[in-house]
Order: structure tokens, then C-alpha cells, then sequence
């Protein structure tokens, strides 16, 4: 008997994104302190709350394969996080406005049963437009993407604030990376296609 399939999140995007997969799964809400440590570069940090998130989830899933997720956007070598209010959300898009910005997405698939955890970190980079205040105003405005890496909800209006996107795995932008997610799910023995 295959394992079920559950997905270790809230987020209604990366939820989306699995269904793309025709697999099905469930999902859980895991509790993990998403708090960076002190020194932590963006890419050990977000491997380290995938699997964070996905040990969690097996807590609540322990017969299933748990996929635990996590992103960032680092500028500058700082963490961009989710801004949560508007005055923040301001302040980073004003920040990137006409940069490039590395997202970072940690993927974890867990097997609960035998402890086994595939970690891996998948970068996507994104050069900005030069952005005006009224641009970043009525973007805010729209879309309030103040739970969202960076203020940038890219599978919506946030596309609209870009000129360049570089990446192996688009998906990844979004915050669950398909391409590198059906390569650990072959390894753990689930057939994808």
C-alpha cells in the first residue's frame, strides 16, 4: 500500500499548484516558528522550515509522505520576508525597485514512516521594473500581498512588477518548485506520470 500524500501547508497557491500533479493528497496547517536565527543564510533557513514544516505535518500524518515548503526573498544578502503590514510592503518593494531579487524556496518531501527526508533549496531570480511610489501604491492597493515573501504575489499582479525572470523551475516562484518536487517523489517511489 502507497503512502498518502499530504501537503504540509495552508497556502492556498501551493495547494493549487500540487493539483496541477493530478495526485491526490491532503493537506494540514503545521506549526513551525518561522523565525530566522541569528546569522542564518536565506537558503539554510528555508530548507531548514521545509523540513521543519513537514516533520510537523507528519506529526498529524504519520502513515504518509509529507511535503513541507518554505520561501524567501533575499536582496542584498537580507532576508525578505513576509511584510505583513503595508508600511513594510512599501518599503520592500522600494527596496527592489529596479534590482534583482533571489527567491528561495526549500522543498522537504518526508517519508513519515521510515524518517527519510529529502531537502533541497530552489532559487528563482527576478530583475524588478524601476517601480514609482504610485506604482507600488496602487499594486498594494490591489493585490495586499502582505503575507507573501517579499510583497510579491507573482501568480497574481505581482508579474506586472517584473523585466526579467531566471530560473529552472517557475513553479518555484509561487513557492512549491513541481519540477524538483515529481524528482523526489520518483526517489521515494511514487510514480508521477
Amino acid at each position: 500500500m502507497n503512502p498518502g500524500l499530504v501537503l504540509a501547508s495552508t497556502s492556498p497557491f501551493r495547494r493549487e499548484l500540487l493539483q496541477r500533479l493530478a495526485l491526490p493528497f491532503d493537506t494540514c496547517s503545521p506549526q513551525v516558528d518561522e523565525t530566522p536565527k541569528a546569522g542564518e543564510a536565506p537558503g539554510a533557513m528555508v530548507a531548514r522550515l521545509a523540513e521543519a514544516k513537514a516533520r510537523a505535518g507528519a506529526e498529524q500524518k504519520p502513515d504518509s509522505l509529507i511535503i513541507g515548503s518554505d520561501q524567501c526573498a533575499e536582496l542584498d544578502g537580507r532576508i525578505l520576508g513576509k511584510p505583513g503590514d503595508h508600511q513594510r510592503a512599501v518599503e520592500q518593494l522600494g527596496a527592489a525597485s529596479g534590482r534583482t531579487v533571489v527567491f528561495h524556496t526549500g522543498l522537504c518531501l518526508l517519508n513519515a514512516v521510515t524518517g527519510e527526508a529529502q531537502v533541497d533549496v530552489v532559487p528563482f531570480k527576478v530583475r524588478f521594473r524601476s517601480l514609482s511610489a504610485e506604482q507600488i501604491e496602487n499594486y498594494l492597493r490591489k493585490e495586499e500581498p502582505y503575507q507573501c515573501a517579499g510583497s510579491i504575489k507573482s501568480e497574481g499582479l505581482g508579474i506586472a512588477l517584473f523585466e526579467v525572470m531566471e530560473g529552472d523551475d517557475p513553479t518555484a516562484l509561487v513557492g512549491l518548485p513541481l519540477i524538483r518536487l515529481c524528482t523526489m517523489m520518483e526517489r521515494a517511489g511514487l510514480n508521477v506520470v
